[in-house]
């Protein structure tokens, strides 16, 4: 019922201005009468009456909410908080006086037209019960004919499928793939152009203000790092990370440079180098937080659509003979950056990587667990509902999504519509074995966890040093078992 409130609206809206018109058409036939004549006065009359059709629809309306319904009052009330037991009683206290002169028609009318309201009550509520069970079991059904469809056949099943097959084959823009493979040599010897996106928080690469507010963390200390290394990988020609442009007094100027080297190209140029690149984005004079940041998602996607295509023509003069070197994967970091990359990847043709770092499925049932805030309250403080959308679009565009933890796949991705954990396995073997999956694609789940810089632990001398020596020494026999996995790496 909640859905159709603004068809009642609606109609109810139709019918005040129908009556409000029957009592406005006497006058109103009478003007075009005596004004057939005149154009002009016709119209200005008509604009009168619409104001005067205007004004009695406020003012009936400012009655129907002051003037009182019994009969609304007495069925609301009957329906949503009569008890069953006290009208039982009654019924039968009006069944022993149905045949003396205590008997009350009045009362046994009242009696049975409440036990007819409420039969008709449960009988809707037991309608709406049976029609949701019936709209979640084809929905459930339909997901497992889809996974049967979507099985593994066997050779002899994939050879007749494959003869049987003579439709032609349409021409499509072919896509860019890239299958997860080992890095080999051959590919060191390449000019790949990597695009990382991180929207919110403060981005640098020196002095990061790590924990100055809830949007500059560890995020931040994850998409620099990941910049660094991928530009220190042979074969890897640049990386730019995408961040937004803030030149607010409130933070410091560095945040307002629009370009900030990451890591300085080698000497043998074999590669470019590192960089953010800020993107002006919403208000420059102002620092937002992220969850003010979704209106203004299409106007980075826009300048960072500029500053990829621009790139890649003066990458491709420098070293492809004047051939574009568009990048080779786009890699959205948290909601609002893949809702950026799924846009950027359907524009250049580009496959898109994904990481959630945290979802929003998973907080919102948290919080409500905790019971502090309502649903409402939920989605205008945190905006929840406009960043699960953003994380099943980046979801649906993804080819690979990184996470850090099996827990993470399955407890977390799992919740969303367009990821079963399952589905994706079969697809994946359907593909490796060159079977049709009838056009169902779900991004592949690759576990990665953060490692560990140990260039910043300093070591103390002191007696934990013979504690270090004494399981790392001579005896690595006796010590084998007892030996954390991180050191024997």
């Amino acid at each position: 019922m909640a859905g159709n409130e603004w068809i009642n609206g609606y109609l109810e809206a139709i019918l005040d201005a129908g009556n409000s018109r029957n009592g406005l058409r006497v006058v109103e036939d009478g003007d075009e009468k005596s004004n057939s004549k005149n154009n002009g006065n016709r119209r200005r009359r008509s604009v009168e009456n619409k104001m005067r059709i205007g004004r009695l629809e406020e003012r009936e309306k400012e009655k129907e909410e002051k003037v009182f319904n019994p009969t609304k009052y007495f069925v609301e009330e009957v329906v949503n908080s009569f008890d069953e037991s006290d009208l039982h009683r009654t019924w039968i206290k009006v069944i022993a006086t149905r045949n003396s002169r205590d008997r009350s028609n009045r009362l046994e009318n009242m009696c049975w037209r409440i036990w007819h309201l409420a039969r008709k009550k449960k009988q809707i509520a037991w309608d709406d019960a049976n029609r949701l069970t019936r709209r979640r079991l084809e929905r459930e059904q339909g997901r497992h004919d889809a996974a049967d469809d979507l099985s593994e056949l066997s050779e002899g099943e994939k050879e007749k499928g494959d003869a049987t097959q003579t439709e032609p084959v349409k021409e499509q823009i072919t896509r860019i793939n890239s299958d997860m493979q080992i890095w080999s040599d051959e590919d060191k010897s390449r000019r790949l152009y990597i695009i990382l996106i991180s929207i919110h928080g403060l981005v640098r690469g020196e002095n990061m203000e790590l924990g100055r507010d809830s949007d500059t963390g560890g995020q931040v200390k994850y998409v620099v790092e990941l910049a660094r290394a991928l530009a220190n990988t042979k074969g890897v020609y640049r990386v730019d990370l995408l961040t937004r442009q803030i030149t607010s007094p409130e933070v410091d100027s560095s945040y307002g440079e629009p370009i900030e080297m990451l890591s300085c190209p080698s000497d043998g140029g074999g590669s470019c180098g590192a960089y953010i690149i800020r993107i002006p984005c919403g208000p420059r004079d102002r620092y937002i937080p992220k969850e003010s940041l979704w209106p203004y998602i299409p106007e980075f996607v826009d300048g960072a659509l500029g500053h990829i295509v621009n790139m890649a023509r003066a990458l491709g003069e420098e070293g492809d003979a004047g051939k574009p070197t568009w990048p080779y994967v786009i890699h959205g970091h948290y909601a609002d950056a893949g809702e950026v990359a799924a846009n950027l990847s359907g524009a250049l043709n580009v496959p898109m990587v994904l990481t959630g770092h945290s979802l929003g499925r998973n907080k919102f049932e948290q919080l409500l667990k905790q019971g502090r805030l309502s649903r409402e309250d939920i989605n205008s403080t945190y905006k929840i509902m406009r960043r699960i959308e953003a994380e099943e679009m980046g979801l649906d565009a993804a080819e690979m999504v990184v996470t850090s933890t099996r827990q993470e796949i399955e407890e977390q991705w799992g919740l969303y519509d367009g990821f079963d954990l399952q589905l994706e396995r079969k697809l994946r073997v359907r593909r490796r074995r060159g079977v049709s999956c009838f056009g169902r694609n779900m991004p592949r789940m690759v576990v990665i966890p953060p490692g560990m810089d140990f260039s910043y632990v300093k070591m103390q001398d002191s007696e934990g040093d013979g504690d270090l020596k004494s399981l790392i020494g001579s005896d690595k026999t006796q010590n084998k078992r007892h030996l954390p996995p991180i050191w024997s790496e």
